[in-house]
């Protein structure tokens, strides 16, 4: 393990460039490179088999330390931790990781798997917030179609709390996974306010992918007329649609409780 001298400049070109793999989707493209910021975060992406390219902290924040990180790590001074943190109160850890190289070939599946297809999510939290759930349910991977947030948006990996490590999550777009889930026999449930069955009521114990969409618009018309069949989630309130991790988690709960 290699330690650097400590950096107390924002104009340091290594600070520059983690400001510009945290703010621009191109920047993470080119290089490759995605921000995981936090010590919970960064151990558990450790413990998923993944190791960074380089390691910051500061000392003045950073009560606990990481053990067995085979990598330089670089000491800055809190002014410039601040600088570069996207979080609210940062406990002075952040690794630059080499992006996961997930395609749909790369899945391993069961005999009945359980995915979830998010369309077009526009809100890093409500992206991060389903991969939490999908890890917590045990789901076996999240195809994120026609994607209008970057996976690996600094903001989605800090709402997962790096469950997009431990969640096999690949990028795509509505026509491939589609085929995909056809050549697998894997049945597609489209969540909807329109649907006639309450999810409560379907039977969901199969190989089967859950399709979620946006807040405002829901699914596109590519998931309603390819699904095999349509659920809905019953609503007694005056509003009219729920957010829609929260939607994506009780359907899949709905789905893990009756595969016990």
């Amino acid at each position: 393990m290699q330690k650097t001298i400590q950096i107390t400049s924002y104009q340091n070109p290594k600070i520059k460039h983690i400001i510009k793999l945290r703010d621009d989707k191109r920047q993470r493209q080119r290089d490759g490179l995605m921000l995981v910021e936090g010590w919970d975060e960064v151990n558990l992406a450790f413990a998923s088999g993944h190791q960074p390219q380089a390691l910051l902290t500061a000392p003045e924040l950073a009560s606990r330390q990481i053990e067995n990180a085979r990598t330089e790590i670089i000491t800055v001074n809190r002014a410039v931790f601040e600088k570069i943190s996207y979080r609210e109160n940062p406990d002075g850890w952040l690794g630059i990781f080499p992006i996961p190289k997930f395609s749909l070939e790369d899945l391993t599946l069961g005999d009945s798997p359980l995915l979830i297809i998010a369309e077009s999510i526009e809100k890093p939290g409500n992206l991060g917030a389903i991969l939490r759930t999908a890890d917590a349910a045990g789901v076996d991977a999240l195809l994120v179609c026609d994607p209008r947030v970057d996976l690996y948006n600094p903001n989605v990996v800090r709402a997962s709390r790096g469950a997009l490590f431990t969640v096999p999550s690949v990028e795509t777009s509505n026509e491939s996974a589609l085929a995909f889930l056809r050549k697998r026999r894997i049945k597609i449930a489209a969540a909807t306010p329109q649907a006639a069955a309450e999810y409560t009521r379907q039977d969901l114990r199969g190989p089967l992918a859950v399709a979620v969409g946006t807040e405002d618009k829901g699914l596109t018309n590519f998931w309603l007329q390819q699904s095999d069949f349509k659920v809905r989630i019953p609503m007694t309130g005056k509003v009219n649609s729920l957010n829609v991790s929260i939607a994506t988690a009780l359907i899949v709960y709905e789905a893990a409780r009756q595969r016990m």
